[in-house]
Order: C-alpha cells, then sequence, then structure tokens
C-alpha cells in the first residue's frame, strides 16, 4: 500500500516529462516556421540547371565527391555533353553491322527525300542534302536517342518557306532570301540550346499534343496542294500557302493552259508504285526496306527514261545542275545586323519550336518502345548545337523525322551510328552522283513528298481527342483550319490561344466539391459524384480542387461557399430550426496562396 503514493507520482512526472517535450517540440517547429532559410536566388537555380544538363549525377558518397579530380569533373562534364562516350565503351561489332544496314537503307531514303524538301524550301537541291550530313553527325555525338533519324522534314520546311516569303521573295532575290535562312537556322539553334542549358522545355509544352495533331494534319494539306506545282509542271504559282489561293491558282493554270500533262503522268505513275510501296511494307514487316528504297529507285527510273526519251524537251520540268562536294561554309552568311534582324529571330523561335516538338515527341514514342528514358533538356541542347553548327555549314533548320525514324527502327538499328552511316552515304552521293541527277524529274520528287504526308494526318487520335475533351478538340480544329485558310502563323496562334485559354478556364473556374461521408468509411467523397453520401448537420465540408488559390480564382471560390453557406443555412432552417457551425475548407490540394487568396479566407472567416 505504501508503494501507491510514490507510483502515482512516477505517473505524474512521466505526464510532465511529456507535455514538456510537446512544448518543446512545438517551439523548435514555430522556430523553423517562423526563422525559414531563405529560398535559392535565381542565379543559384540557373547554375544549377547548367550544372544538371551537363553533369550526370554522381553516386559516390558526399567524402568521395569532395576527393574528386579536375579530370574527373572533366570527364564527367563531356559525358554529359557527349553521351556517345557512354555507350561507345561498349559498341560492338554485332551492334555496327544492324547500324550499317539501317544506315544505308535510311540513306536511300533520304537522299530522294532531302532533294524534295528543299525544293519545298525554296532553296537548291544540294542544300536538302547537305542538311543530310553535318547535323546527324553533330546529333550523333551529343544526342541520346539510338532511333531517331536526323535530317529536314516537310513540315520545317514548308514553315520556313510560308514565313520567309514575307520578309524576301526567293524567286526575286534567292542569295538573299538562302542568307537569311542561315540566320533563322543560327537563331532557332541558339533558341533550343537556351531551352535545354536553363531547362525551359516546358515553353514548348504550350503546343499541346492536341493542337500538334491539328497543326500537322492542316500542314500535310498544304504540303499536298503546294507539290500540285511540281506534280502538274505548272509555271505560275502562288505564294501564299492557304488552301483558297492554292486551289484558285491550280484552277486558273489549268484554265489557261500553264501546265504539261506528262509531268501529271509521270508524277502520278510513280506515286501509285510509292504508295503501293508503303501499303505491302506495312502489311508485311519483313519487307520494310520495299518502301524505303522506293523512293530512291523512282528517281533512278524516272531519270532513265526522262534521259533517254528526252523528255525534258516535251516540257517535263527537270532539276538540271545540283552542285556537289562538301559542305561550304556559309558563316559570312550570316545576317546578324540589319533591317531583317527581329524577323528572322522570330521566325527561328517559331521554327524551333515547332522543331523541338516534332522531334522529341519522335524521339520518345521509340525511346517507349525500346524501354529507356529520353531526357528532354539534353535533346534540346543536341539539337540546338546541330543547328547552331549547321548554320555555318550550309544547313538549314533539321529535325528528327518521323517517317524515317519508323525506317530507321524497322532497318534494326542499334545505335545513333546509323545516322553517321547516313550521313557518310549522302556525303558520297554528293561527291560523286550529282551530276546523274540532272534529268530527275520535279514531279518525282513532289510524288515523293506526297507519298511521305499521309504519315502526318492521324484521324483516329483526331477523334480519340474528341471523345476524352473537347476544349482539346477545339485547339486541334483551330489549329487545322487556322493552318489551312489563313497561314502557318494564324493557324499555330489559333492551337496556342486556345491552349492558354484552356489553361486560364481552369484556373479561374476550379472544381469546388460539396463533401459528405460514405457509409460504413471515414472517406469523404463529391456528394454530386456520390449522392449516398452523408452530410453532416450543422458542418460544410468543401474541397477546393485547384493547385492556385490566387486572385484569378478567390472571388469565385468565395461566392461558390457563401451561397453553399446560404442555401445550407435555408434549408437546415426550414428543417430543424439549427444554424451552421462551422465551415471546414479541404485545401489539401492548394499549393499556393496569394495575398488575395489570403484576404478571402479572412472575410469568409469573418462571416
Amino acid at each position: 500500500m505504501g508503494s501507491l503514493p510514490t507510483e502515482s507520482l512516477s505517473v505524474e512526472e512521466h505526464q510532465q516529462q511529456q507535455v514538456e517535450m510537446d512544448d518543446t517540440s512545438r517551439t523548435e517547429r514555430a522556430r523553423w516556421l517562423l526563422n525559414s532559410p531563405d529560398p535559392p536566388s535565381i542565379w543559384h537555380e540557373l547554375a544549377g540547371s547548367i550544372r544538371e544538363a551537363f553533369f550526370p549525377r554522381n553516386k559516390l558518397s558526399s567524402s568521395s565527391r569532395v576527393k574528386q579530380t579536375w579530370r574527373r569533373s572533366a570527364f564527367s562534364f563531356l559525358r554529359g555533353l557527349f553521351p556517345i562516350l557512354n555507350w561507345g565503351r561498349n559498341y560492338k561489332a554485332s551492334k555496327f553491322k544492324s547500324d550499317l544496314m539501317a544506315g544505308l537503307t535510311l540513306a536511300s531514303l533520304s537522299i530522294p527525300q532531302s532533294i524534295g524538301y528543299a525544293n519545298l524550301a525554296k532553296l537548291d537541291p544540294q542544300y536538302g542534302l547537305y542538311t543530310s550530313v553535318i547535323p546527324p553527325l553533330i546529333y550523333a555525338l551529343m544526342g541520346s536517342s539510338r532511333e531517331i533519324a536526323i535530317g529536314p522534314v516537310a513540315v520545317v520546311s514548308m514553315l520556313l518557306s510560308a514565313l520567309m516569303q514575307n520578309v524576301q521573295d526567293p524567286a526575286a532575290d534567292p542569295v538573299a532570301y538562302r542568307k537569311l535562312v542561315f540566320t533563322v537556322t543560327f537563331f532557332a539553334g541558339v533558341f533550343q540550346s537556351v531551352f535545354g542549358l536553363f531547362r525551359l522545355g516546358f515553353l514548348v509544352d504550350f503546343l499541346s499534343h492536341a493542337a500538334i495533331v491539328g497543326f500537322m494534319a492542316g500542314a500535310a494539306i498544304v504540303i499536298g496542294l503546294q507539290q500540285l506545282k511540281g506534280l502538274l509542271g505548272i509555271s505560275h504559282f502562288t505564294n501564299k500557302t492557304d488552301v483558297v489561293s492554292v486551289l484558285g491558282s491550280v484552277f486558273s493554270s489549268l484554265h489557261h493552259s500553264y501546265w504539261y500533262p506528262l509531268n501529271f503522268v509521270l508524277g502520278c505513275s510513280f506515286l501509285i508504285f510509292l504508295l503501293i510501296a508503303r501499303f505491302i511494307g506495312r502489311r508485311n514487316k519483313k519487307l520494310f526496306w520495299l518502301p524505303a528504297i522506293a523512293p530512291l529507285l523512282s528517281v533512278i527510273l524516272s531519270t532513265l527514261i526522262v534521259y533517254l526519251t528526252k523528255a525534258d524537251k516535251h516540257g517535263v520540268k527537270i532539276v538540271k545542275h545540283i552542285k556537289g562536294g562538301l559542305n561550304p561554309s556559309s558563316a559570312h552568311q550570316l545576317q546578324l545586323t540589319g533591317p531583317h534582324l527581329g524577323q528572322t529571330a522570330k521566325i527561328g523561335l517559331i521554327s524551333a519550336v515547332v522543331a523541338l516538338t516534332e522531334a522529341i515527341a519522335v524521339g520518345r514514342s521509340f525511346a517507349s518502345i525500346k524501354g529507356y528514358h529520353l531526357d528532354g533538356n539534353k535533346e534540346m541542347v543536341a539539337m540546338g548545337f546541330m543547328n547552331i553548327v549547321g548554320s555555318l555549314t550550309s544547313c538549314y533548320v533539321a529535325t528528327g523525322s518521323f517517317s524515317r525514324t519508323a525506317v530507321n527502327f524497322s532497318a534494326g538499328c542499334q545505335t545513333v551510328v546509323s545516322n553517321i552511316v547516313m550521313a557518310i552515304t549522302v556525303l558520297l552521293s554528293l561527291e560523286l552522283f550529282t551530276s546523274l541527277l540532272y534529268y530527275t524529274p520535279i514531279a518525282i520528287l513532289a510524288s515523293i513528298i506526297l507519298s511521305a504526308l499521309p504519315g502526318l494526318i492521324d484521324i483516329n487520335e483526331a477523334i480519340n481527342i474528341y471523345k476524352v475533351d473537347k476544349l482539346d478538340f477545339l485547339a486541334c480544329i483551330g489549329a487545322f483550319l487556322g493552318v489551312l485558310f489563313a497561314s502557318v502563323e494564324i493557324g499555330l496562334l489559333a492551337a496556342v490561344t486556345i491552349s492558354f485559354a484552356k489553361i486560364l478556364l481552369n484556373a479561374v473556374r476550379p472544381g469546388i466539391e460539396l463533401q459528405g461521408r460514405l457509409p460504413r468509411t471515414d472517406t469523404y467523397g463529391d456528394i454530386s459524384q456520390f449522392p449516398m453520401a452523408i452530410k453532416t448537420p450543422g458542418i460544410l465540408t468543401i474541397r477546393i480542387n485547384s493547385a492556385l488559390f490566387c486572385f484569378a480564382n478567390a472571388n469565385f471560390i468565395r461566392e461558390r461557399i457563401m451561397r453553399w453557406v446560404t442555401e445550407e443555412q435555408d434549408e437546415l432552417e426550414e428543417t430543424t430550426k439549427r444554424t451552421i457551425q462551422a465551415v471546414i475548407i479541404d485545401m489539401s490540394n492548394s499549393m499556393n496562396i496569394d495575398t488575395s487568396g489570403i484576404l478571402v479566407l479572412e472575410e469568409l472567416h469573418k462571416n
């Protein structure tokens, strides 16, 4: 019995110690909350972004990191900048055999397509071939995608010609036009590099997936209509890109007999051959090489036909002279001063965003198939340096091509060595075989471009977008109709505007849910979604589904809460003669609140 006071005392001491510990921990938490350290400065964050882009994370302990020498740091920097140093040490002859076959197959498709895309960009044919030499070599050193095929593409070529001819007419002064194209390529490379170095890839994401689907489809139709000039052998053709102007120019030429039927017969014959080869290659995966080699076969056969029949004397338009040899330097041709500097920088920015969007989408889709991750920021740096060097070596904007990447993947490529093989093959063609392409008909280049366009139109994806999100579908249709009936700039502007409007709509009118407890659980859910949820009498529970509680949506949230409070109050007074005792606001989804949001909460608390 005498031990009872001692035991009760020990219990009281234990409780007292527990209270003191709670007070201490509460004081400690308050000290950290009230005296939290300052966030890192903007310059510290920028330096961290560059460091993360080039220096791969080291798995060594902190003490081991301290002991690292400058040589190891330098090698770490080089490995971050040139991924080839990582996988090149384990490269085997068996992989080279696969890459060699894939590279040769890729070159057979790249040579005729590059000539056609240069024509689409209003440049001489050799500049398309130049763009298939230097940029792939640079990307092979700095890029991390194993399957992507680098070179000129239809959409960027059309984008350049559509935007640049408003600055300089290529027919009036082709030399000045070419210089401005090289300048645009330089600016595109600079913007892409900056996006990657400072981890600004989110800027590219403003072109949403739905907008890209619509833009690509509209661009494909515009490109296809523009190829009617080469397919029909039309001499007088409009410089505008909208469908009304192009069709008007075609009908006017047909009416006044400004076209030559032999071009149409030759082009359509080989277009049918290319489409059949494409169909067979899709049906039988083992014959993947057939649609890849069909464009080169078309060029060879059509050139022989024109040469043997002297069809160029009867109205068939031909390529004529293609300048051969290595890429000449174009550093002295860059127009970094003068009246057109602002316009070329703007076009460079647009080209950079469109090229990056296509390349990263292509690279990530095939990386997911192979089961590895693609770092978007490193890809931007690689693309940027690739285009900067390209602008100095007579190339225009290059990016990843979906059709050629699909061929590269089907051909069994293992690494980016297939791009190196392709570039060397195109270089040898420039040195040895350009004179043989003198009689290549323009109609064949048009048919090659036309045969590649169906892959840009994805009707099934547009239908899927419509089913999933109507606002996304509106962005898709806006981009499609803008490119088709106005211009490339209007199409892109419409897509970005609708995407921004969607973001603003979600920010200004966030989801606000009236919560109720689900029967026989401790879980709360939206009453409109779960009608069986039970409301607690006198207590209103509301969830705000918005990461931002700011000036844009604060008044909307206040009005919605006050309306629910009024309605609930009236309902309680009619049924139980009680009043609302408390309003519980679940803000677990809110990550940020500004002064407007704080004022609204204070006003709600007073009310």
